[in-house]
């Protein structure tokens, strides 16, 4: 038993940093329920249906670029793992300047993304006009959003749960205090949701730079990553050997959620194709699933940083010792294995332990988010699907933390691939052709599926001390 304890010693901070992340993660979903809960409450139900098909377009613009977070987590992780303070700050400071500059790109482009996006949405004309309302405001947040997810994903690629959780409570805490003032006092409805967003990312902003001002304060100079004598020299941004890894990695990883986000899209657009009833129901069911994912998330971050330390630390060793000219004994593929091991069935057990309840009692726990009894009869035929899909989906967010945090970018794409082109877009087009809803939830399962199978058939080479691009190929 001791020695079991010994080789798992990283256990009790990989569950801190877990909690911590669980924390900072539910304050989004919480946000987002909020959301639903003002405007389903609305006397008119095109405002919900409005803001369902305008996440839709939003979920292209912003999740399009996920590899801010997810690239910053892993190359930040990875410099920590070595012991490389300046490289932590080039990875904040490169990508900072990307995501700034991909702001200002979508906010000259808004009006055509919007007839662009619009035009290819299935909805009723008041539904639309109701989502363009929404669409108007939340864009004006672009830049700070984008930001966000490099100051995110920096802070979780050192481990600093805290200062996470910090941003998501002023980030969302604002969201929620905003959302109550602009759609239930001012009656702004869709328009004033999406306002209350944009407003709230910027003060996440603030929040995020004043941490990293305080922590090169005086006070912190001497021992913080953001010390004095590691910030790196101006031209040291710009180097082409660590711009082409971070396209590359990035590349992959943007394809990656492009081809996630489409296989939502298409299921919220042909789930809005049958119906206002349908495209309400499976808006309400998939805020569960988008809950859980934010949970289960928390566990899949503190993975990323594990994962990228531990692979860092292993490959510093690896030089250390060829440099000595001695036999490197790599310990980071057995403590890579037990972050599997751990990671993955605190995973499934999150993921089982939210689906079970909303099974059991679905109308107590959907009354409170609209008061629609067209809508609310609809919700027991479909709960059953969160199941299988919290269960597969659980485990695909954990290997997705996984392969983030070894930066093996080709593995996420691969995976993305075959979820998206062979799991769900046969199904999906079966629900479409027969109008079935319930195809378009096993299509998603199968899309679930997807994710976790060429994931797991990947894992293998991680264990035996490739390298990135080693594993990348044979994943």
């Amino acid at each position: 038993m001791a020695a079991l304890a010994g080789q798992y010693n990283f256990v009790p901070r990989f569950l801190q940093l877990s909690a911590v992340n669980v924390l900072a993660n539910l304050m989004v979903p919480l946000a987002g329920l909020v959301d639903t809960a003002f405007l389903g409450h609305l006397a008119d139900i095109r405002y919900l249906a409005g803001v369902a098909i305008a996440t839709v377009l939003f979920n292209y613009i912003y999740w399009t670029f996920g590899f801010l977070r997810m690239g910053t987590t892993g190359l930040t992780a990875q410099a920590v793992g070595r012991g490389d303070p300046r490289e932590v700050l080039l990875v904040g400071l490169r990508n900072s300047l990307l995501a700034l500059g991909l702001g200002m790109l979508i906010l000259i482009l808004q009006y055509p993304l919007r007839e662009l996006g619009f035009s290819l949405l299935s909805a009723t004309a008041a539904v639309k006009l109701s989502g363009q309302m929404y669409y108007n405001a939340l864009i004006w947040g672009a830049p700070a959003t984008l930001l966000n997810f490099v100051l995110l994903g920096w802070f979780l690629g050192r481990s600093q749960g805290r200062q996470v959780f910090l941003l998501s409570v002023v980030g969302n805490l604002a969201n929620i205090i905003l959302d109550y003032f602009f759609i239930s006092k001012f009656g702004w409805e869709s328009a004033g949701a999406g306002a209350a967003t944009a407003i709230s990312q910027y003060l996440m902003t603030g929040a995020g730079l004043g941490l990293i001002a305080f922590e090169s304060s005086s006070s912190f100079r001497a021992s913080g990553v953001v010390a004095r004598g590691n910030f790196p020299k101006f031209s040291q941004l710009w180097e082409v050997e660590a711009f082409k890894a971070t396209v590359s990695l990035n590349r992959d990883i943007l394809v990656r959620t492009l081809l996630m986000v489409s296989s939502f899209a298409v299921f919220t657009n042909l789930g809005a194709g049958m119906g206002t009833i349908v495209l309400a129901t499976n808006a309400l069911v998939l805020q569960i699933i988008n809950l859980s994912a934010y949970f289960i998330d928390g566990i899949a971050f503190a993975t990323e940083s594990f994962a990228g330390n531990f692979y860092g630390q292993g490959k510093q060793s690896e030089i250390n010792s060829l440099q000595a000219n001695q036999v490197h004994p790599n310990q980071s593929p057995s403590e890579l294995l037990q972050l599997i091991w751990v990671a993955g069935g605190l995973s499934l057990g999150l993921g089982l332990a939210i689906a079970l309840p909303v099974i059991a009692l679905p109308m107590p726990i959907f009354s409170l988010l609209t008061k629609h009894q067209e809508v609310l009869q609809q919700i027991p035929n479909y709960v059953l699907w969160l199941l299988p899909i919290l269960s597969f989906g659980s485990l695909a967010y954990m290997l997705d933390g996984y392969f983030i945090g070894l930066t093996a970018g080709k593995v996420l794409l691969r995976s993305a691939l075959i979820a998206s082109l062979v799991g769900f877009a046969p199904i999906a087009f079966w629900a479409w052709h027969s109008q079935n809803p319930h195809l378009l939830w096993l299509a998603l399962t199968l899309f679930m599926v997807g994710r976790v199978l060429p994931m797991a058939i990947a894992i293998p080479p991680t264990l035996v001390g490739s390298t990135a691009r080693e594993i990348n190929r044979h994943g």
